[in-house]
């Protein structure tokens, strides 16, 4: 599933390609992909402008002329290319947006689990997952004093937490793997019984992995492309997640994998030990 630096990578090249461009019309070839009728859809888009693309969390925000914007999850799959007009449709291709220039803007998913929200810009925070989503994963967004605050109240354990989304934005099962190994954290060590300094560790780690991952153009392991149709090329950085049975970069002990919260975890059964409370 794309997380944040993937959705961001999209994001910066849907903004160098798009950006600026009007859209002719829109074909809407599988009808449970948006949020409307799909004729409701292709006519409340004609002539519209594409103005710029922001990013909230894992969500695009395609913000167009007259006021909307089209809320746009990417879900497991879900990619972007640009073709020229007329371009065989690949089988995967779902949404199509013809451009007055001569291009498409086509929208591909193997799953067609992905999803399209046209709101009145404004209101987009109103659509479901948007509703509560946490903070972004930066140095000014993420403050120790919300962390601190959060992690005292939860009884869960980390890695779960850190993938709900009203917690922390962004964050996915890659990149949690990753930065409990950076901070030495077990996956199953309770959220409240962390101690201050690995709250600050973790938060330090979350901020810097996050924008490493987005300077290498995000993490490809199945089938994530950017809107230029290349492979990110964090994954080549990754030190647990995938590893499993390999040596630890940092002890050699070798990776372990696990089921938690029906999510693949990976991490280093010494660097990462499990500690109850009165022992941290």
């Amino acid at each position: 599933m794309p997380e944040l630096p993937e959705v961001e990578t999209v994001r910066r090249g849907l903004t160098k390609l798009v950006e600026g461009s009007t859209i002719k019309s829109v074909d809407v070839l599988y009808p449970k992909m948006v949020n409307l009728p799909p004729k409701d859809f292709e006519n409340a888009l004609k002539g519209k402008k594409i103005d710029r693309i922001d990013r909230r969390g894992k969500y695009l925000l395609i913000r167009l002329s007259d006021h909307l914007t089209i809320v746009s999850h990417l879900r497991m799959e879900g990619k972007y290319d640009v073709e020229l007009d007329g371009a065989p449709l690949d089988k995967h291709t779902h949404v199509v947006f013809h451009l007055t220039d001569g291009r498409e803007l086509r929208y591909n998913d193997t799953r067609k689990f992905g999803r399209m929200n046209l709101v009145d810009t404004g209101t987009e925070m109103s659509v479901a997952g948007l509703k509560t989503i946490g903070p972004e994963p930066t140095e000014q967004a993420l403050t120790l004093d919300y962390m601190t605050a959060i992690f005292k109240k939860s009884r869960k354990v980390i890695k779960p937490f850190l993938l709900d989304q009203s917690n922390i934005a962004g964050l996915g099962n890659i990149y949690a793997n990753e930065v409990l190994w950076l901070s030495k954290i077990n996956p199953k060590q309770p959220v409240n019984s962390l101690k201050p300094a690995q709250i600050k560790r973790l938060r330090k780690n979350i901020i810097t992995e996050i924008q490493m991952a987005i300077d290498g153009h995000g993490t490809t392991v199945h089938s994530y492309s950017t809107a230029y149709g290349e492979a990110g090329n964090f994954q080549n950085h990754l030190n647990v997640y995938g590893k499993q049975g390999e040596p630890c970069p940092r002890c050699g002990t070798k990776i372990v994998k696990i089921k938690l919260a029906q999510r693949g975890t990976h991490y280093c059964p010494k660097c990462q030990p499990l500690r109850g409370e009165k022992h941290e």
